[in-house]
């Protein structure tokens, strides 16, 4: 079968998306938008609700299809809540960006030093939550015959060297694990690492005179920062037909920052 530009297409899947909505210039606001303007129906996600509706009505407003819900991930009940009100809006889940995550709100404490009350929220949101929203979308999906679900992972996890890496390490290896359990439901998974990102919460993160930006400076390959749409198009790969025999894998986009074989 030739390759068509037309495999890129989303027209008709229904994809969720969460932490697409607390932020200005955010990581998922620019996947959501990018699900939209390749022909998918979004429900944009956030524990920030209002935030969540807003993004839903800017896509909106631009001739997409979207819905904004406030979701907490790490609740079981919220996150079935998220999957009942895609199937209910627009008939099923064929996509799941498990985005949300704790960044910036973190100390950044060496772990050994770290209460276990934080440590416990770090693991119940960046992992525990991509896992408790696969669980809840996997029944829509086996209903739809198949579907991708796309984690975010980060170039902080090569090496893990904080409380951060070590929850994106974590949630790489539930990536392959579930690759593998869900690949006979013609489900993949796959994760997106970025490099550093110039959203609101990269700068917050990384601010221009840190330690952290020369060093990126000194060793990324191409340049240090990448802007949010640029992580959209393998994005797409992963949630379009053109990535159907793509599963259990880890996308760098960074700029060359991690250099893997």
């Amino acid at each position: 079968m030739a390759f068509t530009l037309d495999r890129f297409s989303l027209k008709g899947k229904v994809a969720i998306v969460t932490g697409a909505g607390a932020r200005q210039r955010s990581i998922g606001a620019a996947y959501a938008g990018g699900l939209c303007a390749a022909g998918a129906s979004v429900v944009v996600a956030d524990l920030n609700g209002a935030g969540a509706q807003a993004v839903a009505r800017e896509l909106t407003e631009r001739g997409g299809r979207a819905v904004g819900m406030q979701v907490d991930i790490s609740n079981p009940e919220s996150a079935h809540r998220m999957a009942d009100k895609a199937n209910e809006v627009f008939g099923g889940i064929d996509i799941l960006v498990n985005n949300a995550a704790l960044m910036v709100e973190l100390s950044y404490k060496p772990i050994i030093n770290t209460p276990l009350e934080e440590w416990n929220r770090l693991i119940a949101v960046n992992v525990n939550g991509a896992l408790i929203c696969s669980q809840a979308v996997v029944p829509y999906m086996r209903k739809r015959g198949g579907g991708r679900i796309i984690n975010q992972v980060s170039g902080g996890a090569y090496p893990a060297t904080s409380g951060y890496g070590v929850s994106k390490l974590a949630l790489v290896g539930i990536t392959t694990t579930l690759a593998m359990e869900l690949g006979r439901d013609k489900i993949t998974v796959n994760a997106i690492a970025p490099g550093n990102v110039a959203s609101e919460a990269g700068r917050m993160a990384a601010p221009d005179d840190s330690p952290f930006m020369q060093m990126l400076r000194n060793t990324v390959a191409l340049r240090p920062t990448g802007e949010p749409d640029e992580l959209v198009g393998a994005l797409l790969l992963l949630a379009s037909p053109a990535g159907d025999w793509i599963t259990g894998q880890v996308l760098h986009i960074d700029g060359g920052w991690i250099l893997r074989p």
